[in-house]
C-alpha cells in the first residue's frame, strides 16, 4: 500500500500510499527481506526498544538533492521524542549517481533502494531507507504533484525536486519546514499511523482518507482542501505536530 503526499499548487495533500524484523537469519541474494514487507508491519519494532535498541537511517540522494541539516535534525528529534532505542538512533547520508529519469515511478525507486542500500536489520539494529529523488513522481499530474511515498514497512521517497519547487518563495513555507513536514509525515506511517500497523486507541481516523487523522492541526491528516488550508497548516513557520490521539497510538504500541 503506498503512501504519498500531494501538493496542488500551494496545497499539500497529505495521501495514503505503506514482526519481528529478524536481522540474522531472513536474508535471500544478501538482502534483509524482512525490510520488504508492508507498510506499517514494523510500526512496533521501530517504536520500542522490545527486539531493537537502535536505529540507522540511511539517506540517499541525487547530487545537489541533499535534505537539509534543519530537515535532518528535526527527524532525529522527533524519532527520540516518539521512540525508545536506548542505543541511540543515527542518520547517515550519501550520494548516488541519477538515473536520468523524467520522472520516477514506484519500480524505478524500488529498484534504485535493491541497488543502492546498504542498512538493512542486523542484531539489534533497525534499519530505514530514504531516498531523495531528483524528478517527479510518475504519479504527479497537473492537478497534484505527489512530495513523498511510504512503500515499505522500512523504505520512503522524498521527491526533493518539487520539494525545491515548492519552498522558499512567496506565499510558500520554508524548504526546510516542508522538507521536515514530508518527512516525518511518511515515516509516522511507518510508525503505523493512521490505523496502519499500529491500532487506533480512539476513532480518529477519517474515514473520507482512510490511514490519516480527522485532526486538520495534525502532522499526519490527509489534505487541505484548499490551498488556505495547507498555508494554515504551515503559517506558523513551524511543522506541524502530532495530535493527542496519534500520540496515544503510539505509546500503546511501544512509543513514547
Amino acid at each position: 500500500m503506498k503512501m504519498r503526499i500531494t501538493r496542488i499548487l500551494v496545497l499539500l495533500v497529505l495521501m495514503m500510499s505503506c514482526s519481528k524484523d529478524d536481522a540474522s537469519s531472513n536474508y535471500s541474494n544478501g538482502v534483509n527481506v524482512a525490510n520488504f514487507q508492508s507498510t506499517g508491519s514494523s510500526s512496533n519494532d521501530l517504536l520500542s526498544a522490545n527486539n531493537f535498541t537502535s536505529m540507522v537511517i540511511e539517506m540517499a540522494y541525487v547530487e545537489g538533492y541533499e535534505p537539509t541539516e534543519l530537515a535532518k535534525n528535526h527527524l532525529l528529534a522527533f524519532l527520540e521524542d516518539r521512540t525508545f532505542k536506548p542505543n541511540g538512533i543515527t542518520i547517515e547520508t550519501r550520494a548516488i549517481p541519477s538515473l536520468g529519469l523524467s520522472s520516477y515511478s514506484i519500480d524505478d525507486i524500488s529498484s534504485i533502494e535493491a541497488a543502492n542500500r546498504t542498512k538493512y536489520n542486523f542484531g539489534d539494529q533497525i534499519a530505514v531507507w530514504i531516498f531523495f529523488a531528483d524528478a517527479p513522481s510518475s504519479s504527479s499530474s497537473s492537478s497534484g504533484v505527489v512530495l513523498g511515498t511510504a512503500y515499505r514497512n522500512t523504505s520512503f521517497v522524498i521527491f526533493e525536486e518539487d520539494i525545491h519547487n515548492y519552498s522558499d518563495s512567496a506565499l510558500e513555507p520554508s524548504r526546510s519546514v516542508l522538507e521536515s513536514t514530508v518527512i516525518e509525515h511518511e515515516f509516522g506511517h511507518l510508525l503505523g499511523l493512521t490505523n496502519l500497523g499500529t491500532p487506533l486507541q480512539s476513532p480518529h481516523e477519517d474515514l473520507a482518507h482512510p490511514k490519516h487523522c480527522d485532526d486538520e492541526n495534525c502532522l499526519m491528516y490527509w489534505a487541505a482542501e484548499t490551498g488556505e488550508g495547507i498555508l494554515n497548516m504551515l503559517s506558523g513557520g513551524t511543522v506541524p505536530e502530532l495530535d493527542n490521539a496519534c500520540l496515544a497510538d503510539l505509546q500503546a504500541n511501544g512509543g513514547r
